[in-house]
């Protein structure tokens, strides 16, 4: 129960938010916050000063942290240890994807080969991915960022254009290609910050000097895809991120458009333990 109530305090700390820490802890915000107070009331400290509903983390809650930092990652490092032990066909894996398109290949080929292994699949954007093989979420995550921090060691698993997805009835949807400037005109849908390609999107839009005349911010890729389906706007995927559908169409761009590079990622002090090692050797099968 102590490991749990730090945790709470940990992760509310690290990200400044109780709504945030919930959703990263996977529970609900009043039990992170029960976890908080029961942990303060015990022990007879304020971890966190409470005004106008905002939390700033006290003195003794700065001098917590890095014991608790040094508790969690023990735990990880056990439950990594443990994970990663007992015969060399069994186990459990946990990746990261930003979309399922190149990954999905390789853990078709593991499973093949390794049927024993649990594997799970999280979701999110390349920043997520990125934040959540740091913090010791994932074993594994791909990004289309290309990251430099010497602590991850990194394979390129491949890239792609930019195209425009749009509903088989639009006006454009019968062109062989669609300039730039015809999103002068559209509704353009696109992920959240974070996104690689709403990134690149709006870098290629802006040295083409081109302004859509509406904009529409959706936090998932597949819904994104809803959204055309139901004529809402257009929006700009990776060409590998198309999936097929009869109501949509994937048009490239009269333009040279920037390609969308797709990396997987590990923490490099962990590329040679046995679940990840052999992972990593299956990216390389062609």
């Amino acid at each position: 129960m102590l490991v749990t109530q730090l945790k709470s305090f940990f992760v509310v700390a690290r990200l400044g938010s109780v709504t945030l820490a919930a959703k990263q802890l996977g529970l609900s915000q009043p039990t992170v916050t029960t976890q908080i107070r029961a942990l303060e009331e015990l022990y007879g400290v304020e971890l966190f000063h409470r005004s106008s509903g905002r939390l700033n983390i006290s003195d003794a809650g700065v001098r917590l942290l890095p014991l608790v930092d040094q508790l969690l990652q023990q735990e990880i490092n056990v439950e990594f240890a443990l994970r990663n032990a007992g015969e060399p066909q069994q186990g459990s894996l946990r990746l990261g994807a930003t979309a399922p398109y190149y990954i999905l290949d390789i853990v078709q080929r593991y499973r093949q080969r390794f049927p024993l292994v649990d594997i799970s699949i999280g979701a999110g954007n390349s920043r997520q991915m990125i934040d959540a093989l740091q913090e010791y979420r994932v074993d594994l995550a791909t990004s289309s960022h290309l990251e430099t921090d010497p602590r991850l060691h990194r394979i390129e698993l491949g890239s792609d254009p930019l195209v425009l997805v749009l509903h088989r009835n639009h006006p454009l949807a019968q062109q062989a290609a669609v300039p730039l400037a015809a999103l002068a005109e559209a509704m353009l849908l696109s992920r959240e910050r974070g996104s690689k390609t709403r990134q690149l999107t709006e870098d290629m839009l802006a040295a083409a000097g081109v302004q859509p005349r509406a904009s529409m911010e959706i936090a998932s890729r597949e819904a994104l895809r809803e959204a055309v389906i139901r004529q809402m706007g257009v929006c700009v995927f990776a060409r590998n991120e198309v999936s097929e559908h009869p109501e949509l169409r994937a048009l490239p761009f009269v333009e040279p458009t920037p390609l969308v590079p797709e990396y997987l990622y590990c923490l490099k002090d962990r590329r040679r333990a046995r679940l990840i090692e052999s992972f990593l050797a299956e990216c390389q099968v062609k």
